[in-house]
C-alpha cells in the first residue's frame, strides 16, 4: 500500500498522465481531477497528502481551488503554472500555495519538490508527537500550543496554514533575535527548498493580516530593515 496519496489537478490530459505515471513510479497513490470543481471534491473527500494544482482550469481556476482547500485543510499545495511572471507566483503564495513550478518543468525537479514538501509534513507530525505537555509559548495576548498545532489570540483560535504556523512558532522560539530571510527559508522551509526569499515576505504578510490588530503597524512580527524579521521581547 502506498504511503502517500497525491492529487493531480490538470485539464491537459497528456500532462496529467505524465504526472500520474511518474508519481506512481515513485510509489505514490495518485488520484486525478481535470477541473477545479472535481479537485475541491477530491481534496475534501479523498484526503490526499499533497496536491499538484494547475493554475488554468475549467469551472474553477487554480487560485479558487487553492483558496477553498486552504480555508479548511493544511494539505501541501504545489502550484503548476505556464505563467512565469512574478505576480502569478506571489498570488499563488498569497492564496496559500506552499510551492510553485513553472511549465514546462523538469520531472526530476518536480518529484524532488514533492518529496521535500512531504518530508516537511512528516517531520512536523513527528515533532508534534514528541512535544511535551507544558511547552506553550505566550506572546502578549497570543498563546502558541505546539502540541496541538494551534495558535489562539484572546482565547480565539487563529486559522493559520501549516507554513504560517511554522514560521510564527519559529520566530517565537527565537524571540528577540532578528532572523534573516535566508535563515528563515532554510530552517522553516528546509535546506532543500527551491524557492527564494520573497516566499518569506509573502508568508509574513499573510501572518500579519491574521495575527496583528493592524497589519500596517505590527506589534508582534517586527521588521529590521535590511536584515530580517523578529518577535520583540516585552
Amino acid at each position: 500500500m502506498a504511503e502517500y496519496k497525491i492529487l493531480v489537478v490538470d485539464d491537459e490530459e497528456p500532462i496529467a498522465n505524465i504526472l500520474e505515471f511518474n508519481l506512481k513510479k515513485e510509489g505514490y497513490d495518485v488520484i486525478v481531477a481535470n477541473d477545479g470543481e472535481k479537485a475541491v471534491e477530491l481534496a475534501f473527500n479523498d484526503n490526499p497528502d499533497l496536491i499538484l494544482l494547475d493554475l488554468m482550469l475549467p469551472k474553477k481556476d487554480g487560485m479558487e481551488v487553492c483558496r477553498e482547500v486552504r480555508a479548511k485543510k493544511n494539505i501541501p499545495i504545489i502550484m503548476l503554472t505556464a505563467k512565469n511572471s512574478e505576480i502569478d507566483k506571489v498570488l499563488g503564495l498569497e492564496f496559500g500555495a506552499d510551492d510553485y513550478v513553472t511549465k514546462p518543468f523538469s520531472t526530476r525537479e518536480l518529484m524532488a519538490r514533492v518529496k521535500v514538501n512531504l518530508r516537511r509534513v512528516t517531520k512536523q507530525q513527528e515533532e508534534v508527537v514528541e512535544e511535551k505537555t507544558g511547552g506553550n509559548l505566550v506572546i502578549k495576548d497570543i498563546v502558541i500550543y505546539p502540541e496541538a498545532y494551534v495558535i489562539k489570540k484572546n482565547g480565539e483560535e487563529i486559522d493559520l496554514t501549516r507554513r504560517e504556523f511554522d514560521l510564527f512558532y519559529y520566530l517565537a522560539q527565537h524571540r528577540g533575535q532578528v532572523l534573516t530571510r535566508e535563515n528563515l527559508l532554510q530552517t522553516v522551509w528546509g535546506y532543500d527548498y527551491f524557492g527564494d526569499v520573497r516566499t518569506v515576505d509573502v508568508t509574513v504578510r499573510r501572518l500579519r493580516e491574521k495575527v496583528e490588530n493592524d497589519s500596517s503597524q505590527p506589534e508582534y512580527i517586527m521588521t529590521r530593515r535590511g536584515v530580517g524579521y523578529f518577535i520583540g521581547e516585552e
